[in-house]
């Protein structure tokens, strides 16, 4: 009795829950719900089935059912055979296309499709533990805040100054990793204002649990009064203040800079990257080498 009230409890508490992920905000998180429901109702094919059997024999061919039909020396069917291959077979097939296609139709460094707007870039910088946004084109930055006006193309820049982190705002795109050394990319729109929230979905130590930022998806209007707003802080994102950020700090409150660095994404890439060292000179022989090693170059 008592299993049968867990799993009763766990499914009320379970249909109570309002998933951000199911409830989209964008095209894309749009697409990806679709997708998400197609391969559970094509999994649920196998999964009910054989759940509901599995019931069934162990009720019907009790030790006390009298009426159950012993077949001790029943061994092969060839309709059950053909059952068992053919259904899970075909589902495979439908997963795997499925898959294919989606994967490079919701390909995160595709254009999205012209909405007549221009696209509004945003680097974003992943550290311990907060999330630097920085727009190039409006000269401004923010940490754990991030804005973009409705109906107008997003395209964001990721990169880390510290450990692998994964950049995620489940109401409005997938996620898409921040590495060190490396440049990935989302893009995104969203189709009604609100306030959605964003993670790491990346472990990352300690902090990772307040490792959140809000996004801010507004009207043209209200998103030009943020950018006056940013602005108007009056404290800019040099290589002081940057070095004061990137410190260690768990739960960190939201602070505006301006003017930003639009190169502060390109310079933390090269910081991580090797270069080859000088060409010996002198009067070395063509059969001598440098003493010091080539170092070893990073695949990107």
């Amino acid at each position: 009795m008592r299993p049968a009230l867990i799993v009763l409890g766990t499914g009320l508490l379970l249909a109570a829950c309002s998933s951000v992920i199911l409830e989209p905000a964008g095209p894309i998180a749009a697409k990806e719900k679709q997708l998400i429901l197609i391969s559970t109702a094509l999994m649920l094919l196998v999964v009910l089935p054989v759940i509901i059997l599995t019931l069934f024999f162990a009720i019907w061919y009790r030790a006390s059912n009298t009426r159950a039909h012993a077949m001790p020396n029943w061994a092969h069917s060839n309709a059950i055979e053909v059952v068992v291959w053919t259904v899970p077979a075909l589902i495979v097939l439908a997963l795997g296309w499925l898959a294919w296609t989606t994967t490079h139709a919701l390909d995160p460094y595709r254009p999205l499709e012209e909405t007549g707007k221009p696209t509004l870039e945003i680097d974003v910088v992943a550290l311990d533990w907060k999330w630097l946004f920085i727009y190039p084109e409006q000269n401004i930055a923010s940490v754990n805040e991030v804005a973009f006006p409705i109906d107008r193309p997003v395209h964001f820049e990721i990169t880390s100054d510290t450990v692998m982190n994964s950049f995620f705002i489940p109401g409005l795109a997938g996620q898409m990793y921040a590495m060190a050394g490396m440049r990935t990319e989302l893009s995104l729109i969203a189709n009604r204002p609100g306030t959605f929230g964003g993670l790491s979905a990346n472990y990352s130590g300690a902090g990772f649990s307040g490792m959140r930022f809000t996004a801010l998806a507004t009207s043209d209007e209200e998103f030009d009064a943020w950018t006056r707003k940013v602005a108007a802080a009056g404290r800019p994102l040099d290589e002081t203040a940057y070095a004061e950020l990137a410190k260690t700090r768990e739960n960190s409150p939201v602070v505006y800079y301006a003017p930003g660095d639009p190169n502060l994404l390109v310079n933390l890439i090269k910081k991580y990257r090797h270069t080859p060292p000088p060409e010996p000179t002198g009067d070395k022989g063509a059969d001598q080498v440098s003493e010091t090693p080539p170092a070893a170059h990073a695949d990107h």
